[in-house]
């Protein structure tokens, strides 16, 4: 057995899936016996703590960023770790529902912000947020999940809005950072566990 192939094992063993597991990103990576899975492994591990979220926040960032990313098995990996952790299936389906929507307002401001029309700014939206406006998660972390999914789909304006509105509501940057710090894994993550 190779170096990549027990330590693919062992980041299997991490999201719990059968150490015969494999798909071809991580066929690619056992071929060529790559360093690179023992990294993924350490990062995607260090997801499940941090030292300025709870674990339960850790997982429904984590949660959040897998259902935006369309990965199934990271998704069921991290709903159960949401609920190992204690998330309600209200807080659970919180994390998917802002998925969905970031994901249309990242589409929606990157569009506006791309044209730099202010013709665009003007017209209503017309688009409904009612999550937003008391989310089951709390102002401050619905927040904080809404940065982590846009930072992944790209959109400046919408992570600078976040942003200020998270330091608005008093969290701290080093909140932030880990949020954005544990998409940017789980989003690694996804390329090779799928």
């Amino acid at each position: 057995m190779t170096a990549a192939t027990e330590t693919i094992q062992e980041l299997l063993a991490v999201v719990g899936l059968e150490p015969d597991y494999r798909n071809e990103s991580l066929t690619l990576l056992e071929k060529g016996n790559s360093r690179y899975v023992r990294d993924l492994k350490l990062n995607l591990s260090s997801t499940f703590t941090s030292n300025h979220l709870s674990d339960k926040e850790c997982a429904l960032i984590a949660l959040s960023i897998a259902v935006n990313n369309n990965n199934k098995v990271l998704t069921d990996f991290f709903e159960k770790l949401a609920i190992a952790k204690e998330a309600t299936a209200e807080e659970i389906a919180e994390a998917v529902g802002c998925a969905s929507l970031l994901a249309l307002n990242n589409v929606f401001y990157r569009f506006r912000h791309f044209t730099g029309k202010e013709k665009y700014t003007q017209i209503p939206a017309r688009v409904r947020m009612q999550i937003m406006s008391s989310p089951v998660t709390g102002k401050e972390f619905f927040e904080l999940m809404s940065i982590a999914v846009s930072a992944v789909n790209g959109c400046e304006m919408c992570v600078n809005a976040h942003e200020h509105s998270i330091l608005a509501l008093g969290a701290t940057e080093e909140r932030v950072f880990d949020a954005v710090r544990i998409a940017s894994i789980v989003t690694s993550a996804g390329k090779v566990i799928y």
